[in-house]
This record gives C-alpha cells, sequence and structure tokens, in this order.
C-alpha cells in the first residue's frame, strides 16, 4: 500500500511540474518614484510576450533603489540621480554599471491658487531664501499675502538631490525654512494640490492643472520646465532618469534593459511625460 502512494504522488507531481511549463523568471526592482511609472508599464508590455517572466516593481526612492541592489535584494535599482561618492564609498568592494534610459526636469512647483495669484516665475536666489527660511509669505514676491506652506522631500530622494544642488549649492543641504518632508511624487503631488500656499519640487510629469511648475527667472529670459527645455539643455534643473545594476547585466536583466532602451521602450518614455535618451 506505501509504495503504491508513493507511486501515485510521484505520478502527480512530475504531472503538476508538466503542466507548468518552464519554470517561472523572477524580475525584482526598486527605487525611484519617478522612474517608476515608465518600468512599471515597461514591465507590463514586456511580460506579455515573456509568459515565464514575473516582474516585480515597487517604489521607495533612489536611495532605496541604489541600497536594494547592493544588497542583492533586487536586480535592478531605479534611480532619478547619479550614484553618489558615498554610495560607491560604502560598497567600494563591489562594481556597478548605470543604464540611462530618459531625461527629466524637476520642477519648481506651486499650488494653483499661489500661481494665479501672480507666481508664474520664481529666480533659484528667490527659492533659496523660501527654502532656507529668509522668506516666509508670498507677498515678499509680489504674490497673495498668505504664509508660505515649504514642502521638502526625505534626503534620500533623487528629486531632492538635484533640486538642492541647483537651489542651495548641496544636494544634501538642510532646508531651514521646511514645514513638511514628505517621500514620493504622489504625495507631494497631492499635499500642494490640497493647499493653497504651498511650494515644493517634482518631476516635471507630474505637473498638472492643481500643481503649477513655475519658469525660472535668468538674468535674460524666462525658462519654462518644459520638455523642449530639457531637449535643447536650457532648463536649469534636469537629470538623467537611471536604471543601476552589478556590473555589466546578463541573460533576463540584460535583455530587459536593452527593451527600455528600444524604440518601444524609448515610446514608453514619452509616453510617461519624459524625454527620451
Amino acid at each position: 500500500m506505501k509504495t503504491r502512494i508513493f507511486i501515485t504522488f510521484t505520478l502527480l507531481v512530475l504531472l503538476l511540474l508538466t503542466s507548468c511549463g518552464k519554470p517561472k523568471q523572477v524580475l525584482r526592482i526598486s527605487g525611484s518614484t519617478t522612474v517608476l511609472p515608465v518600468i512599471s508599464k515597461a514591465a507590463e508590455i514586456f511580460q506579455l510576450s515573456h509568459p515565464n517572466v514575473i516582474i516585480t516593481v515597487n517604489a521607495g526612492g533612489s536611495g532605496v533603489g541604489f541600497n536594494q541592489v547592493a544588497n542583492k535584494t533586487v536586480q535592478i535599482g531605479m534611480m532619478s540621480r547619479e550614484i553618489s561618492k558615498q554610495e560607491i564609498s560604502k560598497f567600494s568592494e563591489l562594481k556597478f554599471t548605470t543604464h540611462t534610459v530618459g531625461r527629466d526636469a524637476v520642477a519648481c512647483v506651486v499650488s494653483s491658487e499661489v500661481y494665479s495669484a501672480n507666481i508664474t516665475s520664481l529666480s533659484l536666489e528667490q527659492i533659496k531664501n523660501i527654502y532656507n527660511g529668509s522668506v516666509k509669505n508670498w507677498i515678499e514676491y509680489g504674490g497673495p499675502d498668505r504664509q508660505i506652506l515649504v514642502i521638502d522631500k526625505e534626503h534620500t530622494r533623487g528629486t531632492r538631490h538635484v533640486f538642492m544642488k541647483a537651489v542651495l549649492g548641496n544636494k544634501k543641504a538642510e532646508a531651514a525654512g521646511a514645514d513638511l518632508v514628505l517621500g514620493s511624487n504622489n504625495e507631494e503631488q497631492t499635499a500642494l494640490a490640497q493647499s493653497d500656499s504651498a511650494i515644493g519640487m517634482l518631476s516635471f510629469a507630474w505637473v498638472n492643472s492643481d500643481v503649477r511648475g513655475v519658469a525660472i527667472v535668468s538674468e535674460t529670459s524666462k525658462i519654462e520646465p518644459t520638455k523642449k527645455n530639457v531637449i535643447d539643455g536650457l532648463y536649469p534643473i534636469s537629470r538623467n532618469l537611471n536604471l543601476v545594476t552589478f556590473e555589466k547585466p546578463k541573460a533576463l536583466v540584460r535583455e530587459f534593459i536593452d527593451f527600455i532602451k528600444s524604440e518601444n521602450g524609448q515610446q514608453i518614455i514619452v509616453e510617461c511625460g519624459y524625454v527620451k535618451n
């Protein structure tokens, strides 16, 4: 009886394995919420032609994406900035490769009510004065008589690194004037839309009628955060959208990155509101 049961169980397992076909391959990706929409969409399309592949995509910020690659919990990290010297030093025994897949602008954004009340452009110096706490009311810049709600991002976020380097001269600079520190683009977009006096920083793909990107005033012109100005190299707060891997990726990781860089993959970049590489 025991022998018969064992044979029956073995046949059942073999049948199940045969019916399942090839074993599933899993590709794990995490990191920047700016890059997230692109990679999520690309993963959906890629899996249609790769039915034995499962791709998981999670947010958390550029710093999280890098650290999870370094700690081998994911194969690809999404980063909306470059790898920092401190990150390279922390994992000096490892070699990483950066794959640039697109371009983006970091817009200085304000609540729509502020924009409608005459704050449609600011200089980098004016933005700096708001974030360092020197200017606290919009009336000082010809806007409404309202206290400015200053929104900062978590220090690991790529959007913050790029913005603070342009505005305060140091990507890790403290924003003494900040009233609120948030994480994802979605969180900050919601907070800006719900306020009538806020300022913040967002990828220009997240700008809408409730959250308006202001032009950056230079000595000679006002530069809007538009795709054309990013392509032409005019907008002063821009960055690469990157994927980070160990050394030169192989097999499934290489195939997915090649797809992002292909004509179809670059079309996803454009559809998500960014500039193709």
